[in-house]
């Protein structure tokens, strides 16, 4: 067995946490578009009832994104629609809830390479959504991630 370098187990852990935090925020997303609660009060929720959730999570992250996404859902919706084959209310929640991810996490977390984020958004898919939505879910976010990091894309290609 090959022995981690000093950083190297870090930076797996913060991979897995981010990934637990995308998941849990996956499922506050939903919560809120469904009761149109505050997102204050569902980041609470899952810190304290469903905190089991969060144990293993980056919680600075699961905070951040969801607090930022409800700052700028408008403009996360404006960004999203042109590359929608339908309304955006006709989307199934939980789509929905993972394409909002995929687009803020393309649009304002630009650490993230853009073939990550688009990964991610699919195994999210694939975890909570319908049979065939992570399909549904690579092609836009593909279309998007063409327009928001073109520079990115062309220079790794």
């Amino acid at each position: 067995m090959a022995k981690l370098m000093p950083g190297e187990q870090k930076k797996s852990l913060s991979r897995h946490a981010r990934a637990r935090a995308r998941r849990s925020a996956v499922q506050a997303l939903y919560q809120w578009h469904m009761t149109q609660a505050p997102m204050s009060l569902i980041i609470k929720e899952f810190e304290t009832e469903r905190a089991a959730e969060l144990k293993k999570a980056d919680k600075t992250y699961f905070r951040e994104i969801l607090a930022q996404m409800s700052r700028h859902a408008a403009d996360l919706e404006t960004i999203l629609t042109p590359f929608l084959d339908r309304k955006l209310q006709a989307l199934d929640p939980v789509e929905r809830a993972i394409l909002h991810l995929g687009i803020y996490e393309l649009k304002f977390r630009r650490e993230l390479p853009w073939r990550v984020v688009l990964n991610e958004s699919i195994e999210l898919a694939r975890l909570f959504g319908a049979e065939a939505s992570h399909k549904y879910i690579n092609g836009v976010l593909d279309k998007a991630a063409q327009q928001l990091r073109s520079a990115e894309i062309s220079s790794a290609a």
